[in-house]
């Protein structure tokens, strides 16, 4: 009898190394999507192009992310997940290591595009391998631990990488990702335990896009990927801007600081309560990011710019798992393949909305104003609520439920 209640007390523990292993994979994706902004200047005089140009850096990586993250998915479906994950981590390890020391600027597009592949592959894996070597019930929190990469690379890594680009030089910052790379390839190596393949037998046929998204709540959560990662987008890339038309343009860092830690508030609140309250996260999520988009529109108050950052902050925070969550469960109630699957049009749907937030952001400011963006931000946010909220039977739903 002893010895079956430490076995089952060894199965509910979280295998932390494995998850924290995952976690820095997400970090390094996630900083070097966003790296190029902090060091565009450095990237223009050094190449010789204009800010326009050097930030297509940005786009390319995106591009390569959205456009092959669903094909390679479909295609690596009946490979192992360990194999796989450190192919995608070794082939993005050389596409970082050649934008480090890339001789001109075609090189350079090339380098960011081929590690967009690599970040969407390895994308399409991390949350469903996350899920998998969980203890059953901490399947939410465990995908919560590797998607902490996200606001740590936002609130901590852009500000280091910046930092080592002003310093010492904007290829030194992509080395440095190179180095932590390395040495992330050889923690999941001897940390992360292997699984299956995606499909659970080989007889199983690998889902479409088409079959996937016909999945009860599949759909739903899909649209809230697009309108919430477009809303927060639009207002996150324009920032600055924002932060200076309020009169704040000395305070840009510390209110980006205030932000990120209210990020990781957020992930630390999603990690406790994901598994049991899926539904009641997503909404307040997206009603704080709404609220806090709202303020930005209705005034430059700074107390209230001060106090809509850090609501932004704690509901934008743990949207990334919860996202995440929320399809693998939709996904998860017909296969692991449709999981898989789901994931994979996650990933691919995200980045476009990222590259889309970048552009309409910047068509709204240079036409309109920048309160504009503020105000399509908070509008995109009341669409991810009402469809939170109208969606009651199968999306944003526990793993074991068809609704809350």
């Amino acid at each position: 009898m002893t010895t079956t209640t430490a076995s089952q007390t060894r199965r509910e523990v979280l295998p932390w190394s494995a998850l924290l292993a995952l976690g820095t994979a997400v970090f390094i994706t996630s900083l070097t999507e966003t790296l190029p902004a902090g060091v565009l200047p450095q990237m223009t005089s050094s190449l010789g192009v204009s800010s326009g140009a050097a930030g297509q850096a940005v786009t390319m990586y995106a591009a390569g992310t959205a456009l092959t993250a669903i094909p390679l998915a479909a295609a690596t479906a009946g490979i192992r997940r360990k194999p796989l994950l450190l192919g995608a981590t070794t082939v993005f390890l050389i596409a970082n290591t050649l934008t480090a020391a890339a001789p001109g600027y075609a090189v350079l597009l090339i380098a960011r595009f081929l590690a967009g592949v690599a970040a969407g592959l390895a994308w399409a894996i991390l949350a469903g391998y996350a899920r998998r070597i969980a203890p059953p019930g901490q399947e939410g929190r465990a995908i919560a631990i590797a998607m902490t990469g996200i606001p740590l690379a936002l609130s901590l890594g852009v500000p280091a990488g910046t930092l080592i680009g002003q310093q010492i030089g904007w290829r030194a910052s992509f080395a440095a990702v190179s180095v932590i790379t390395l040495a992330v390839i050889g923690w999941i190596t001897f940390s992360v335990p292997a699984v299956s393949r995606s499909t659970t037998t080989t007889e199983e046929p690998k889902p479409t896009t088409r079959q996937t998204l016909r999945v009860p709540g599949v759909t739903a959560v899909m649209v809230v990927v697009v309108t919430f990662v477009l809303g927060h987008t639009i207002i996150y890339a324009y920032i600055a801007p924002y932060l200076r038309h309020a009169g704040l343009a000395t305070a840009v860092d510390a209110i980006l600081l205030a932000f990120g830690v209210a990020c990781l508030v957020s992930i630390w609140c999603t990690g406790l309560h994901i598994d049991r309250y899926l539904r009641g996260l997503a909404l307040t999520a997206a009603t704080l990011f709404t609220l806090a988009t709202a303020a930005f529109a209705a005034t430059t108050a700074q107390a209230v710019v001060w106090v809509a950052a850090v609501a932004w902050g704690l509901g934008w925070g743990g949207t990334p798992t919860l996202l995440q969550t929320a399809a693998g469960h939709a996904g998860m109630r017909r296969s692991p393949a449709v999981a898989d699957t789901a994931q994979a049009i996650l990933v691919t749907l995200w980045n476009a909305a990222m590259a889309l937030g970048g552009i309409i952001g910047g068509i709204l400011l240079q036409r309109v104003n920048i309160t504009a963006d503020a105000i399509a931000a908070a509008a995109l946010g009341v669409v991810s609520l009402l469809v939170i909220t109208l969606t009651r039977k199968h999306a944003f739903a526990t793993a074991d439920q068809d609704a809350p």
